[in-house]
This record gives structure tokens, sequence and C-alpha cells, in this order.
């Protein structure tokens, strides 16, 4: 099995990798098939279903779908031509998608939220249809947002069984596994991140998996340095203050003095997560890690390790992200980096675990130290709920990352304090979070009908 690093680390925009990027990619992907299509479509219709529909609002979902559908894309977002266009498709009822010709759509009309039962193939679902002069549908597809950005079309889905991403496996290392992962390394005498290195060597060369990876980090550190410069209130209605640039001048302005206590060291890391946190709420740019509900844990981590640990390197953050990306391909391959197929276990939870063991590799970790360390990170997330409040990436999520970061770093810090002999290992975590999520109750599972989302006043 082999998920490149450039899949589970995706450069997009907030405020949700499954309920914002991976529409407008659904979307972006339909446009294609029309483009192929022998038919001559004069109108569109979306429909949003299961947790898309509960929190689709809140998590900008509507808009994702339709500047998908004018031609938008993440990794390219433009918020301020965004912001025109759709004032331009509500007001005119035509979207102008490049390479089709003007095509009706009223967002009042053709988008639909469908409240009733999940779609069969996952809890993210949504169907996009091309109509004829007379409102016919000529083109339908069904498409799954999957987590961190992935989609799947129905079939798509069908033939990878279940909500896995088709992956190669024609690489020099292909470990489904983290027993897998670790047998092969002892028979190889390499790293988790070499090895990593020599799968993506298949597809990309060298230079061009420096670069992306350089890119990676480049996003993520402005991401923090842009939160943490950043005041004002956060869009949607509950008028969350962003806190990361108070706390963050703050701590600036005590360094060095005598009163400050040792464990002021947990709120850099809370804040930096926050910082990240706080922008995808904006609507920013984010790197998914894996997603962007979770986005904050692993920039903040390495962002401690940088600016905290002595003998840190800018030069080993390749190797920091080739190990989590290794780490985060076994959680989604085996169960879920999915809030509303696992709940915010596989979501921080995954994003602990991939930041433990990125930690735990540059800091001289073995192997089984590594494994170690994601283990004990991931275990103490397990049966973690996603309950937002009013549907928003914010409450609980922005403090979340913080924790989720805190319990990373601690994680790889226990794990070095031992020999990586440990009694749970991370498959059977992994398998555990499956199970945990397969038994979660739906309203527990980012649909904002269960948890902190009915007990927080929304205004």
């Amino acid at each position: 099995m082999f998920l490149s690093v450039f899949d589970m680390f995706k450069v997009g925009v907030g405020p949700s990798s499954s309920h914002t990027m991976g529409p407008m990619v659904a979307a972006a992907r339909f446009l294609e098939t029309l483009r192929n299509s022998p038919f001559h479509p004069k109108g569109l219709r979306a429909s949003l279903h299961g947790s898309l529909a509960f929190t689709g609002v809140g998590h900008a979902t509507d808009r994702a779908t339709i500047l998908g559908l004018a031609g938008f894309h993440p990794a390219t977002y433009d918020a301020v031509k965004a912001e025109a266009v759709l004032a331009e498709i509500a007001q005119t009822h035509m979207i102008s998608a490049p390479g089709l010709p003007p095509l009706a759509f009223d967002p009042k009309k053709d988008l639909t939220f469908d409240y009733g039962p999940n779609l069969p193939g996952h809890a993210n679902g949504m169907i996009l249809k091309a109509t004829d002069a007379q409102g016919d549908v000529i083109l339908q597809e069904t498409y799954y947002s999957i987590g961190g950005g992935f989609v799947l079309t129905a079939d798509e889905l069908a033939d990878a069984g279940g909500s896995k991403t088709r992956a190669r496996a024609d690489v020099p290392y292909p470990f489904e596994t983290a027993d897998e992962m670790m047998a092969m390394a002892a028979s190889s005498g390499l790293s988790i991140a070499q090895m990593k290195r020599a799968n993506e060597l298949k597809f990309r060369t060298s230079a061009q998996i420096d670069q992306g990876i350089d890119q990676l980090w480049q996003v993520m550190n402005n991401c923090i340095n842009r939160g943490i410069s950043t005041e004002g209130i956060l869009p949607g209605g509950l008028f969350v203050r962003r806190r990361a640039k108070g706390i963050y001048d703050a701590l600036m302005a005590e360094r060095g003095l005598n009163m400050t206590a040792p464990h002021t060291i947990n709120d850099y890391m809370i804040t930096y997560a926050m910082a990240v946190n706080e922008e995808n709420a904006a609507g920013g740019q984010v790197v998914t890690a894996p997603t962007n509900g979770a986005a904050g844990v692993l920039p903040a981590v390495i962002r401690y390790w940088l600016d905290h640990v002595p003998d840190a390197s800018v030069s080993r953050i390749e190797e920091f992200l080739l190990t989590a990306a290794a780490v985060g391909g076994l959680c989604k391959h085996n169960a879920s980096i999915s809030g509303a197929e696992c709940g915010c276990q596989a979501e921080v939870g995954s994003a602990a675990a991939m930041s433990a063991a990125g930690l735990c590799a540059v800091m001289g970790g073995t192997i089984k130290q590594v494994e170690n360390a994601a283990e004990i990170a991931l275990e103490h997330h397990l049966g973690m709920t996603c309950d937002p409040v009013k549907g928003l990436v914010q409450v609980p999520c922005i403090e979340r990352n913080g924790l989720g970061a805190i319990k990373a770093i601690s994680a790889a810090s226990l794990a070095l304090r031992g020999d990586g002999d440990h009694l749970v290992s991370l498959d059977v975590c992994i398998e555990t979070m499956r199970q945990t999520g397969h038994d979660m109750h739906e309203k527990y599972k980012e649909t904002s009908l269960g948890g902190l989302a009915v007990n927080v006043p929304n205004c």
C-alpha cells in the first residue's frame, strides 16, 4: 500500500477538508466529466447528504460546492475572486465554468440539503447533476468526501472496498500495517522516512520531493505566523475571538522572567496549534495534516521542536513529515481520518499519532520507539467525538488541536524514555479506533446533533 506524502498533506482552504475542500474537488471532477461527455448540459444541480447536510452551512459546504462548479480548486483558491463569483452567481443564476457553456444554477433552488438517511457509501455524500433545457437530468454522479480532502465516486468507493483511497502497491516498501512497516525497516536497515522516500521516488524525482516538502512546511509555518499576528472575531455567528496573538504576545513579553512557570512551555504548543486552526476557521490557507479540522497539531509540534528543542534543524523536517505521512497512511488505510466516519479520534487522534511519530524520529528514536510514540498518542484519543458547536470548526476544535499537540509531544517523550517494548501495538490501536468509530452513535460524528453542539447555546 502506498499513499503519497503529498496526498496526506495537501495545501487547501478552510474550514474543513472533508466538508469544504472535498466538495470543491468533487465539483471540479464533475466538471471534467461533463467536458468529456457527449452531452450538452444547460443547467446544474447539487444535493448534500448526511454530515455534509447537517453541518454544511457551518463548514461552508454549500459555498465550496458552488465554487467548485465554477472552476475553483482548493490548492489555487483566491478568496477575493471567490466572493465576486458567488455574488455574480446569486444575481445571474448562471455558472460560467471553464470549458463549458454558461449553465443555469440558482443557489436557493438548485443546491439542496437532504437531512434524510445517509447515502449508502459514507456519511459525507453528495450528488451532482447536469440537466438539459427542459430540466431533465442527463448526467449524474455520486461523490463521497472521505476525509482529508480525499474524494471518491460511488463506484470508486465500492472498488476500494470501503472508505479507502485506492493506493498503489508497486513500490519498494508497500507496507499496509505497522508490523509490516517495522519488519521492512528491520530487514532493509532503513528508517521509516527512508522507506517512505524510496516509495515516493517511484513517482517523483528527488528534486520534486524536496521542493514539495519545503513548500508544505512553508505553508504550514506561514499559517502559524499569520495566526499569531491576527486579531478579530471568527466568522459564523458564535463570535469566537481569536486568542493566539494575545497569548503569543504575552509569552514573548514574559521571556526570561524568573516568574515564568515551567509548564508555560505548554502554552507555546497550544498557541502554535490554535494559530493554525483560527486561520482555518477564518477560511484561510492551511495544509491537511491529515485534515483541516486537525491541521494545527502537526505544525505546532514541528514549530515547538524548532523553536524550543536544542539541536533541532529545518533540514530534518523532511524526515518528520515522511515519518508522519507513513503513520497517517496506516490510520487512513486501516481505519479512517474522517470525523464524520469515526469521530474526532480519527482527526485529532490521527494527527497526534502522526506528530508523535515524526517528533520521536527526529529526536533519535528507534523504529520501535517511533511506533510506540504513535500508539501512545492515538490510544489516548480513542472514543473522542466530533461535536462542533453550530457546525463550525471552532468549538471545541481550535483548543482541541492545542491539547492534541501536547499529547503528541508527551507521547514522543514517553516513548523515548523506554526501549520500544509495549503491550498495545499501533495496529491494535488503529483497529480499535475503527471499531469504536463504527459503534459510535451518528449524532457524535460531525452532525452537530449531540454533545457540545446541543448543550452549548448557538448564539
